[in-house]
């Protein structure tokens, strides 16, 4: 796999072709399709101007493979190469990107969607993936170059102009009447959050974050899907032939806009199905053991509107105002972090479970990812989950408290950070050493 320069039409062939970043030439990157069980090879070429890594987004891998600049492995430097190898236990729907100067490298349109296919086939007429992106486009088509500016740091991050859907702004996607379709989305944006709402449909939701979730229908009518996550739709197709339903994004208050329109065309396959959604297959993911389970209190804080005072850098207490110096904004456990390779915020015993208990002391939003490892969400504000979904990513809303829970089973130093990827690159980063 390239890692290069090259050109997009993000904007529609009408408008100036996008100067981006590719894998193999396109955006997003080749989609990867292996069965579950299966181990793959990749090999990374880097024809970028600078430093790079691939991070296999909620794939739980060796530690040597998790594509973190000098903490896993040394960075692909330009006109180098690197070969990533491993086994991929769990099936569903993740995505690969760097992890080196994330916020800028995913921003130019590095990344692409990993399919682990289960073992046997899931009962679909169709199985579809959107990558949802968001851009800043200038009025030249190209990318705003204001990667990392510190309003973007200390607000919502990098929110851009312009949405797209498997690196293209969409009209419509073409549906046939009684098909019923899997669609599989991955929130590929530094920051936006995706609140989908489908026009004249009853969306199903059978897994989030690659793993069975018992089916039911979003709260609401709404897929809410937060940066770095993904979220797996079973969808009965029930229009007539000629019909068009808008798909609206309507997370923003105020800013809703249409995304694309479900377009019906051709005859009908059959009259759509009365059966009902199956569940999917369970993965291997061990429990943890919640009677033993030691309990770690994380503590998110920063950002605008906030009333950190001032944060631990590199061993030394800061005030905010020579945090802002260094562009550092945010804070874990009282905590700026810089870089990749730190202090453990925690060393936890192979084999040994464990809750952390996140408490959002801020005004924004944060998907809170752990590496190398799946848990399970327990609850939000005290009110246990309905159900305890598996995920690597948690959407954790201002001033809530959402405690995860996982078995520490993979060895090595993994990071836990925040994936609005300007908040990372802000100081809301650590790592959790298995030993």
């Amino acid at each position: 796999m390239l890692a290069a320069p090259g050109e997009a039409a993000l904007a529609g062939a009408a408008r100036p072709a996008t100067p981006v970043w590719t894998y193999n030439g396109a955006v997003p990157g080749p989609g990867i399709r292996v069965r579950q069980g299966e181990r793959v090879r990749v090999l990374v070429e880097n024809r970028l101007p600078e430093e790079t890594t691939v991070h296999w987004h909620g794939l739980r891998v060796p530690n040597p493979m998790d594509g973190v600049p000098h903490l896993t492995q040394a960075p692909i430097r330009p006109g180098e190469s690197f070969t990533y190898e491993f086994a991929c236990e769990d099936a569903g729907t993740f995505w690969y990107h760097p992890h080196q100067r994330s916020h800028a490298q995913v921003g130019r349109g590095l990344s692409g969607p990993f399919i682990v296919e289960e073992r046997e086939p899931y009962p679909v007429d169709r199985d579809v993936t959107w990558m949802l992106g968001d851009w800043r486009l200038l009025k030249d088509g190209s990318i705003s170059d204001d990667f990392g500016n510190l309003h973007d740091v200390s607000h919502a991050g990098r929110i851009g102009n312009t949405a797209t859907v498997n690196g293209a702004v969409a009209q419509a996607f073409e549906v046939r009447r009684g098909e019923r379709m899997r669609l599989r989305l991955v929130n590929a944006a530094n920051a936006r959050i995706f609140g989908l709402e489908f026009e004249g449909h009853d969306p199903w939701i059978v897994a989030l974050d690659g793993h069975p979730v018992e089916p039911h229908a979003p709260e609401g009518g709404r897929v809410v899907i937060g940066p770095a996550m993904r979220v797996d739709l079973v969808i009965d197709m029930t229009g007539r032939p000629g019909g068009r339903f808008k798909v609206t994004d309507a997370f923003y208050k105020g800013l809703d806009y249409r995304l694309l329109d479900l377009a019906y065309a051709g005859g009908p396959l059959r009259e759509p199905r009365e059966t009902a959604v199956l569940p999917l297959p369970a993965n291997p993911v061990r429990e943890p053991d919640l009677s033993s389970a030691q309990r770690h209190d994380v503590v998110l804080a920063g950002g605008m509107m906030g009333t950190m005072a001032g944060a631990m850098v590199h061993g030394e207490m800061t005030d905010v105002r020579a945090m802002l110096r260094q562009s550092l904004v945010w804070a874990m456990n009282g905590v700026a972090a810089t870089g990749h390779v730190h202090e453990p915020m925690a060393t936890l015993a192979h084999g040994s479970s464990h809750i952390l208990a996140i408490k959002n002391e801020t005004e924004w939003w944060h998907p809170m990812h752990l590496h190398g490892h799946t848990f399970r969400v327990l609850g939000r504000d005290g009110v246990p989950t309905r159900r305890r979904e598996w995920q690597d990513t948690v959407l954790v809303a201002p001033r809530e408290r959402v405690e995860i829970a996982f078995l520490a089973d993979n060895p090595g130093d993994w990071m836990f950070h925040c994936h609005v990827l300007e908040h990372q690159a802000g100081g809301m980063m650590g790592s959790i050493r298995v030993a």
